[in-house]
């Protein structure tokens, strides 16, 4: 009798942490697959909107890094917090500007979602992917075209990086600055050349001579 009842104390105090650890990974789960309904029922049964994997993914970064706009939309309803930041130090809004996913860039931008986060700009990534559409985007909704990464890395030196000619022109037509350099002392043009984007190192060039202050009269 005596061990029954104990048997019967163990099931009912380790049922809810194997239902939590079950929940936890139907999260994790479902946000990678962008299972939206049954991340929904998980949510009207309690779940948190905020939970992380092990690199402090959130459930919408998740949903952003893999293009589920859908998941995403659902997740901003439910108020999962917008501006924070993984392992790494990005945001849900940044790891989407990286992936190339406008539509759920669209979404965290009209929710609220920061450009100003520290870390890699959103900006800076989708330059660095050669995402024309959401650098325009972006540069229409606030971005602050300087705006750098932690290691000094511009839009417009990420874009003459990767050889995105329209990049660059949508750039420099947002009057970015040419000479903004890294923390290892290379401007957008020193980058150009070591990625032997020569046709847009030539446009830097003479952008940067365009900026040599005037003399006065």
């Amino acid at each position: 009798m005596l061990k029954k009842t104990l048997v019967a104390v163990l099931f009912a105090t380790t049922m809810p942490l194997f239902a939590h650890g079950s929940t936890y990974d139907d999260l994790i789960q479902g946000a990678r697959l962008g299972d939206t309904n049954a991340i929904g029922r998980l949510l009207a049964r309690g779940a948190s909107a905020d939970t992380t994997d092990i690199e402090g993914n959130t459930l919408l970064m998740l949903a952003a890094r893999d293009g589920h706009a859908q998941l995403a939309g659902l997740l901003v309803n439910h108020r999962a917090k917008l501006n924070a930041r993984n392992a790494a130090g990005d945001t849900a809004l940044a790891l989407a500007a990286l992936r190339g996913h406008q539509r759920i860039v669209e979404v965290l931008v009209a929710a609220g979602a920061s450009q100003e986060v520290p870390g890699w700009p959103p900006l800076v990534y989708a330059a660095f992917g050669g995402h024309q559409e959401i650098v325009a985007f972006l540069l229409r909704h606030g971005a602050n075209v300087d705006a750098v990464s932690e290691s000094g890395m511009s839009a417009l030196m990420a874009a003459a990086r990767g050889g995105f000619r329209p990049i660059v022109n949508a750039l420099l037509a947002a009057k970015a600055n040419t000479e903004l350099r890294t923390d290892r002392g290379e401007s957008a043009l020193d980058i150009a050349l070591r990625f032997n984007n020569t046709d847009i190192a030539e446009q830097l060039r003479a952008v940067s001579a365009q900026q040599v202050t005037k003399p006065t009269q």
